[in-house]
């Protein structure tokens, strides 16, 4: 069963197409993940997808609901985590989550019950007390997501749930969510960072509010053509910077100390590679074929799309 659907979903801003005409389906319990680098076109399609903003053309139903005609059906079968989700500093852990409870109209009856089963669930049993504005980064959005829960939604969307969290807090969060499927609760979350783009049953790329692939994770990285070098060197940056000057027409992108560059031709180009950073004065300690990653293929489906970049994200 699809839980979310948009048809050539299309969002202008005077001189400025944010979103434009996207189209793909999210299916019943499963995490889609929108990613792209920051001025993709993420939250904006995020808004037009919770009816939160109206699309300048283009269709879009959540379960199955159409985000425009019946936008107050929507927004009661969703839980909505935004970037600057609204938790109240000076009122506790459980304070907040009751607020959202009494604006979700979750019932009485039950509700203490449903409370204690998220906040166990988060881990926030502990800090049920204490003041949100206490709270640290990780336990925030922790508490971002009781709050979007507590009504039971069908379909959960979060935008860049976990930009600015500690990487030991950002497992800790999805660990959670992946326990939500459990519930059948369909999860659509956009993101930055390409390694939680691999968590996803499924993703879509988007760029400049295009949408420039999707499917399963390996699906997407079968996108990539020809070989992909990892570069060792003395300093990666430097190296970079002169790759990318000398090897016009491929794709080379900086990852952490090394630098990646998709070639059809893994041979000539690895000598190509040494021959380049030794003339320029640079120690190479390695160039070696290694499996891409989705950030890989992103970089490379970037600069292959008009007026792209390398990915920075």
């Amino acid at each position: 069963m699809t839980s979310v659907r948009a048809e050539s979903l299309t969002k202008v801003f005077a001189s400025l197409t944010a979103v434009d005409r996207l189209s793909f389906s999210v299916e019943e319990g499963e995490i889609f993940g929108l990613v792209g680098p920051d001025g993709a076109g993420k939250t904006t399609t995020m808004r037009l997808l919770t009816s939160t903003m109206d699309p300048t053309s283009g269709d879009a139903w959540v379960a199955g609901h159409h985000v425009m005609k019946e936008a107050e059906a929507v927004k009661e079968a969703i839980g909505y985590m935004s970037q600057r989700f609204g938790l109240y500093p000076d009122l506790t852990v459980l304070e907040n989550i009751h607020f959202y409870a009494d604006i979700y109209s979750v019932p009485k009856r039950g509700r203490a019950d449903r409370i204690d089963e998220l906040l166990a669930f988060s881990n926030l049993t502990p800090f049920k007390q204490r003041l949100a504005g206490n709270l640290s980064g990780g336990m925030k959005q922790k508490l971002g997501l009781a709050c979007a829960l507590i009504h039971t939604p069908k379909v959960l969307f979060l935008d860049e749930p976990t930009n600015g969290v500690d990487p030991v807090s950002r497992r800790d969060f999805w660990r959670i969510l992946y326990r939500l499927l459990k519930e059948k609760v369909t999860i659509f979350v956009s993101t930055a960072y390409l390694d939680e783009a691999e968590r996803c049953n499924r993703v879509a790329l988007i760029h400049r509010g295009k949408l420039l692939a999707q499917g399963s994770p390996d699906e997407v990285k079968s996108l990539m053509q020809g070989t992909l070098l990892e570069v060792r060197s003395s300093s990666a940056r430097q190296a970079m910077q002169e790759l990318r000057r000398q090897l016009s027409g491929l794709s080379v992108g900086l990852f952490g100390d090394r630098v990646h560059v998709a070639t059809p031709e893994p041979g000539e180009t690895a000598t190509e590679i040494r021959r380049i950073l030794v003339q320029a004065g640079h120690e190479v300690r390695s160039v070696r074929p290694i499996e891409p990653t989705l950030e890989d293929v992103f970089v490379s489906v970037i600069g292959h799309a008009p007026g792209g970049q390398a990915y920075a994200g």
